[in-house]
């Protein structure tokens, strides 16, 4: 991934291979070792995803795209037909819990891939981090593998 890429390349290639759950770096390696778990190197290019910490924000997402809007929807179904409760468990249970958990891996991907695309971290912390990680960081550095 070449640093002089423009913001819209940059966008596409977090979409394509971060969404696919594929290395940011190369597009070639997994990204996950299981279901939501992120590998510690790319088996291809070696990369190390010690960077990696999207934390709540998969699940956040999933919520706000997916979680809030069927709400909506299951509440007007329940106020507009008023239907037991028997068919909000067949048909509103299992859409929710499916609606929230499968795009789960794919914002996990898009984020880290953002993180490693834009070289992400909180102000300040690269030198903590490579501490963490057993790097050298220079002031001002990233803890990114450059």
């Amino acid at each position: 991934m070449a640093d002089t890429q423009t913001e819209g390349e940059k966008w596409r290639w977090i979409l394509k291979f971060g969404a696919k759950g594929l290395c940011p770096r190369c597009g070639k390696g997994h990204m996950f070792r299981s279901w939501l778990k992120v590998v510690d190197r790319c088996e291809v290019c070696g990369l190390d995803y010690s960077f990696a910490s999207p934390d709540d924000g998969p699940a956040f997402f999933s919520l706000c795209i997916v979680a809030f809007p069927l709400l909506f929807v299951v509440v007007w179904f329940q106020v507009a037909f008023s239907p037991p409760f028997w068919v909000h468990a067949v048909t509103s249970l299992p859409l929710m819990l499916a609606g929230c958990l499968l795009p789960l891996r794919p914002i996990k991907g898009w984020l880290v891939a953002s993180q490693y695309v834009n070289k992400a971290h909180e102000a300040g912390t690269a030198q903590l981090w490579g501490q963490l990680n057993g790097r050298t960081v220079e002031k001002g550095g990233t803890a990114f593998d450059e």
